[in-house]
């Protein structure tokens, strides 16, 4: 019979970008939970070798898709490309969706990799994360918390 999945969970973002800390912010929720989490800046080298080895994988990370800020948007790696338009809050040229593709290229990906996104609204330096913001973090930790106990 085989083992539990191994889990790694990857917030990605900035502290101190406003809306851009969505996935540290829900790292250190999932943390407060005891639920294991990794903080990244959202590099994509530093993602593709944060991931390596493990089964199944979720990356939390501030987007803009042009939906309402606060909503919660997820993709499958696995079936589909990502789009790097909806990355473009990024402070890096090589971020969240391009490591994706070329873990594809390289064929590096896990067996499961998803993607949670946050709308985000606002990047001031220095400027708090929004309440919309705030609010979709504590929705998606509790999501991925009762994923995770379903899971194992």
């Amino acid at each position: 019979m085989p083992g539990p999945v191994r889990y790694l969970i990857i917030g990605c973002g900035n502290p101190d970008r406003g809306d851009d800390a969505a996935g540290l912010l829900v790292a250190r929720r999932l943390r407060s939970l005891g639920i294991e989490a990794l903080e990244r800046g959202g590099e994509g080298l530093d993602l593709l070798e944060s991931w390596s080895g493990a089964e199944s994988v979720i990356i939390v990370d501030a987007v803009i898709s042009g939906a309402s800020v606060g909503s919660i948007s997820v993709w499958d790696a696995q079936t589909a490309p990502v789009a790097r338009a909806v990355f473009r809050a990024s402070t890096h040229a090589f971020g969240v969706a391009e490591a994706v593709e070329l873990g594809r290229a390289l064929a590096q990906l896990p067996p499961s990799l998803r993607i949670y996104g946050i709308e985000a609204g606002q990047f001031e330096l220095g400027s708090p994360p929004s309440p919309e913001v705030l609010a979709a973090v504590e929705e998606l930790a509790r999501r991925i918390a009762e994923e995770l106990v379903v899971a194992t």
